[in-house]
């Protein structure tokens, strides 16, 4: 479910996968490049959050 958050909103995903500062930091870069790129950088925030999502996975707790 994580990874279908990610494609909507991927600082909430970062957040959600324990990551709460490069979560907030991602939210702050993220909302102006939606507008200033027309959602071009989109995917790259996506790609970023399922990395992160796959690292918090294969991590021993």
């Amino acid at each position: 479910m994580n990874y279908l958050l990610a494609l909507l909103l991927p600082p909430l995903s970062i957040l959600l996968a324990r990551r709460p500062i490069l979560g907030i930091v991602v939210f702050f870069i993220w909302v102006p490049a939606l507008f200033f790129s027309g959602g071009l950088t989109h995917p790259m925030f996506i790609l970023l959050a399922w990395f992160i999502i796959f690292e918090r996975r294969n991590k021993p707790l």
